[in-house]
Formats: structure tokens, sequence, C-alpha cells
């Protein structure tokens, strides 16, 4: 009896937006797959930007606006770990956060000339509104006290982003990295603010399967994005030449294989939610690994448009058709390091051998047609996969820590 008065208590204490226990926590609700579908266009602008501006300079720059966009993602995908989707107030927050990106991916293609202040705005009106939603919605949890932690951050990183919006394009890059990796440090720094103490990351009770799932689906919203550009770059040719078609088919299988050798290792029967279960170990897995893994299939995009409608392997092709992949590898290998403590001795040696063929691509590619270099990194990712999924199947499964 007492047992039963207590439970109540605590259903009582608990605040009214919080999403509720049992099996529906880990449901990824028809708002979140509503609000996941802006990040098709914000992907798709990231791809098309980094495509026209295939600099060093440009590259740098479309890194800080995919960091931000990326960020975004990020903590509303976390914020909905703890909010009840199926609240009118929280799917209100979630229509006005995709307000906010798609402005953000208006912004985006001249967010380093006429549009930056669009993007900046658009920016720090999700990343302060979110949390001073959050907090003032789960008021006497421990969660709102975290979020005040976080509100305070992303207001310091918020207002680095709209002074530079005010600068010239180079101190805007500058202005605008420092407020990324203000607003992306603070989980590291356990969101310690003076005044406010810290929030650990031991205090923020998360549900793995739902940051699974949510990162699953942005990662194949990244790689269908790849199948648009493909399908529109095939579209505007007339006649389509046979070397089209096979670049093409080319860069499908890529993506096939991409995708083969991201879920053989983090598909819902295998590791992606399982494993270390606590919220530093999540942070690293989804938070900052998935960003690497989204980034690579976005670059692996851009290679493919260059392969489709370049004959010759160029610089630019080569350094996208080889980093891509080693991004992606990047994200997996911390992935596996966050979530099972692993070496990854498999990947490691894909990205040794993707080094070797960008490094031979760079030096004599001006005499080899640009699917050799597809050829190439596409066998290497391949192979990686039917390793991953026989591994996978070796492996038994692992409990939560």
């Amino acid at each position: 009896m007492t047992q039963n008065r207590d439970s109540h208590r605590a259903q009582e204490a608990r605040p009214r937006l919080m999403r509720p226990e049992g099996a529906r926590r880990s449901e990824v609700a028809p708002i979140e797959l509503f609000f996941d579908l802006v990040y098709v266009f914000a992907i798709i602008q990231v791809s098309h930007t980094l495509l026209a501006n295939l600099t060093w300079l440009g590259v740098l720059q479309v890194a800080v606006l995919f960091g931000a966009v990326w960020w975004a993602w990020n903590y509303s995908a976390w914020a909905m770990n703890w909010l009840d989707p199926h609240s009118g107030l929280v799917r209100v927050l979630n229509a006005l956060l995709m307000l906010a990106a798609l402005g953000m991916s208006l912004g985006l293609p001249h967010a380093f000339a006429e549009d930056g202040l669009l993007f900046a705005s658009c920016y720090v009106a999700a990343q302060v509104g979110r949390p001073a939603f959050t907090a003032l919605a789960l008021r006497g949890h421990v969660l709102a006290k975290n979020y005040t932690n976080l509100l305070a951050w992303s207001a310091t990183a918020g207002v680095l982003f709209i002074v530079g919006a005010f600068l010239d394009p180079g101190p805007r890059l500058a202005v605008w990295l420092v407020a990324l990796l203000v607003d992306m440090a603070a989980p590291r720094l356990q969101f310690r603010f003076p005044g406010l103490g810290s929030a650990p990351m031991h205090t923020w009770p998360t549900d793995p399967e739902h940051l699974a799932e949510r990162n699953r689906g942005v990662f194949v919203i990244a790689l269908g994005e790849s199948i648009l550009i493909m399908g529109f770059t095939l579209s505007e040719l007339d006649p389509i030449p046979a070397r089209a078609v096979a670049a093409a088919l080319l860069g499908f299988t890529g993506l096939f294989v991409l995708w083969w050798a991201y879920f053989a290792l983090a598909g819902p029967d295998t590791r992606a939610s399982r494993g270390k279960a606590g919220t530093g170990a999540l942070r690293s897995a989804f938070a900052y690994a998935h960003a690497l893994m989204v980034a690579g299939a976005i670059v692996v995009a851009v290679s493919i448009e260059l392969r489709i409608s370049h004959a010759e392997s160029t610089p630019a092709l080569v350094l996208t058709s080889v980093g891509g992949p080693l991004i992606y590898l990047a994200g997996n290998i911390l992935f596996l390091r966050s979530r099972t403590g692993s070496v990854a001795r498999a990947r490691y040696l894909a990205a040794a051998a993707l080094v070797v063929v960008g490094a031979a691509g760079l030096a004599v590619g001006h005499v080899l047609p640009s699917l050799a270099i597809g050829l190439a990194t596409v066998a290497i990712m391949g192979t990686l996969a039917v390793v991953t999924q026989l591994t996978a199947r070796r492996t038994p499964a692992m409990t939560a820590e």
C-alpha cells in the first residue's frame, strides 16, 4: 500500500509535458518524423552549397554551416527524449523549430553573403527557444535545471552568431566557428556555467533506443538526398550518355554499400541501441559520431554528382570520392568506441586503403577515368560491409551497462 502511494506521488510530481513511462517512451512519434522531413531540404542545401564552393575556404564555410544545421537537429532530437510528442504545446514547439530549420536552409547558400542574418537568427531562435521552453515545461524535474544551463550556453553562442552576421565574410567565418565550438563544447564541459554550476551527463536520463532510431532516420535521409541529386543530375542531361549511366549505377552501388556497412553495425537487431547506455557514451555516439557519418554521406553525394558530370578525375573528384567514406569511417570508429569500446580494426584498414587510393588518384588521376576512383572506393566499402555483416552475426548480443 505504501509503495502504491509512493508511486502515485512520483506520477503526480512528473511534469505534465514529459514523456510517459513505459512502452511509449521509445516511440518515434509522427511529429518527429514530420520534423525530420525539413532536413531533407537542409541536407540538399548543404550538398549543393559544397558543390558550388569546392575550395578549401568553401569547404570550411560549409563545414561550419553543416555543424550549425546538425547541432540544431541534434538538440531537437534529444529534447524529444523527454517531451511528450502527443502534447499540443510540444507539437507547436516542433512546428516552430521546423520553421527555424527551413529559414536556416533558405539562408544557407548565401550565409556568408547577404543571407547571414537570416541563417544566424533562425539558428539562434531554435537554440534559445527550445531550452527555454523545455526548462519551463519540465519545471520541478532535474532536467529543468539542466536545460537552464544549456540555455545559458546556447544564448552565449547565439550572441556570437548574431554579431558574426554583421561582419565581412572572413571575420564572420572566424566568429561563427568560435560560436559553434562554444555550443558544441557545452556537453563535453558538463554544461558548467558561472553562477549556475554544472549539469553532469548522469543527470540526463536518456532513452538509447529513441536516440538510435532518430539518428538512423537522419542517416537514411542523408543517403536519400544522394539519390535525389543523382536523379536530378541525370534528368538534366539530354541525351544521357552511357558514361553518366555507368556513373549513376556506380553511385547507387556506393550508397547501398554505405547503407549496408551502417545497418550491419547499427541496425535495430544489432548494436545501435545496446552497449554502453550512459548518457556520456550516448552523447559521443549520437551527437558527435553521427554528425561525422551524416557529413560523410553528404560528401559522397557531391562525389556522385561530380562523377556523373565529369569524365576526368579532377582533384576535387578524387578528394570527395575518398573524403566522404573517410569522414563516415571516422564517425563509425567514434561510434564503436563510444558504445562498445571496440578497436574497429576493419575500419582502420578500410581508411588506410582509402588514403592509398586518394594519394594514387591525386598522383596519376589525370590519366584515369573518374569511374576508376569510384570503383576503388566502392570495392573498399563493399568489402567492409561484408566483413561487418559477418562479424555482427558472430558477435553475441551486448547488455546495457
